[in-house]
């Protein structure tokens, strides 16, 4: 209740009176009268109008959950929905991992100095154009706290991923979704979407969920046309997965405005423990870094990640394993009569007719896969890449189901 309805309520009446030093004394005394019922407000009320706008992002479903729904033994369940790394994490990392706990009561080291200082030693970076995150998606938010607001447009991929769309959402920004071009971002169409409005553009590459990759080429063609007032996030959460991922490095140290994400969530294995990192612009990354939140990275993470950058041994294991897990799956997916889309990362984007029953029934089954209605693709579903053994029972799994 506020103190005008207060005063409706009970009105005020003042009365002076003398004390003892012949002073006046104001006296207030409430009489009471009948009161109104105040309407309450409800949280909807209150809460910021993007908040009631905003989407709500639906992860891959979690092993324990789909086991205790399908009464399954959860060790026997499938998880091909996440793009998660199918020989778990670094060794390395895990190693990494169990050194540092013993110190879990002490805050993490706010400014990861040493993790980026081994970054920018394995990248050719200056640590001070560096911003680390809790997962490369952590660092997409920043980029909504320093440059999206609602008179803000940016510009994403119709099929892209889906984080882009909901931080702009979030921060009141226009989105502007462009259509890809055979499932590949149109960067023409993409540099011709561009306003005096527009502020950032999303570029990820492998692009998920789709997959394919835009050539080193037309990306620095795309940053060299792009108009000063424009920033370009190139998202390279899968650029491990490439025989030869674009540098664009250079275009940094040019002058371009343009920040790259990378994650240890994919190759590295260390998606549980949330972290990523972007390089950019030594004042971009300043920015970035100015409205990151204290200690937003564990210092698990932090140990985790400076091990698994030297464990380049898994890395080639990894990207071997990737690649032989695409061949396998694009020969089965081809035999079975499904069509899907190339992939350059660890994953495959594949068509069928009733998306919807195909992901009930391979999860009764055992076998959880990613449905694609919030990406604006219902009729696909993402597979991700697993182990031999894995990719074998999905694709059986997946016979079953069309005899079914």
């Amino acid at each position: 209740m506020t103190y005008a309805e207060a005063n409706l309520a009970f009105p005020i009446r003042y009365s002076t009176f003398p004390n003892g030093a012949g002073i006046g004394m104001l006296i207030l005394r409430a009489i009471p009268r009948p009161c109104h019922p105040v309407k309450l407000k409800t949280y909807s009320d209150l809460v910021k109008p993007a908040v009631l706008r905003q989407p709500v992002y639906i992860p891959g479903r979690p092993i324990e959950l789909v086991a205790h729904e399908f009464d399954l033994d959860s060790r026997d369940v499938i998880k091909l929905a996440s793009n998660e790394n199918p020989l778990g994490p670094s060794p390395k990392a895990v190693e990494a991992v169990k050194g540092a706990l013993p110190e879990a009561h002490l805050y993490p080291e706010n400014e990861c100095y040493f993790l980026k200082r081994r970054i920018a030693e394995a990248r050719a970076l200056q640590p001070d154009q560096l911003v680390v995150g809790a997962g490369s998606n952590e660092i997409i938010y920043l980029l909504g706290h320093a440059f999206i607001d609602r008179h803000i447009e940016v510009i994403v991929g119709q099929n892209a991923f889906i984080a882009y769309k909901l931080a702009t959402l979030l921060f009141g920004g226009a989105l502007v979704e462009v259509p890809l071009r055979d499932y590949t971002h149109d960067l023409q169409a993409m540099l011709a979407a561009v306003t005096k409005r527009t502020r950032l553009m999303f570029l990820p590459s492998p692009n998920n969920p789709t997959g394919t990759a835009n050539e080193e080429g037309e990306i620095l063609r795309l940053v060299s046309d792009l108009p000063e007032h424009v920033i370009l996030c190139v998202d390279e959460a899968y650029a491990e997965y490439l025989d030869h991922a674009p540098d664009l490095r250079p275009a940094i140290e040019g002058g371009r405005k343009v920040i790259c994400l990378r994650t240890f969530s994919k190759i590295y294995g260390l998606a549980s423990l949330r972290i990523g990192y972007g390089y950019a612009d030594p004042e971009l990354a300043g920015f970035l870094n100015r409205v990151r939140p204290p200690f937003n990275v564990s210092s698990a993470a932090q140990a985790a990640a400076l091990a698994a950058l030297d464990d380049t041994g898994f890395v080639r294991q990894s990207r071997r394993l990737n690649r032989e897990g695409r061949r396998q799956l694009g020969r089965g997916l081809t035999d079975l009569g499904l069509s899907y889309v190339p992939s350059c990362g660890n994953f495959l984007l594949v068509q069928f007719e009733n998306c919807s029953k195909v992901f009930l029934d391979l999860q009764a089954r055992g076998i959880i896969v990613r449905p694609l209605t919030g990406y604006q693709l219902p009729n696909h579903l993402r597979i991700s890449v697993g182990t031999a053994k894995q990719n074998a029972s999905l694709l059986a799994a997946l016979d079953a189901v069309a005899h079914s």
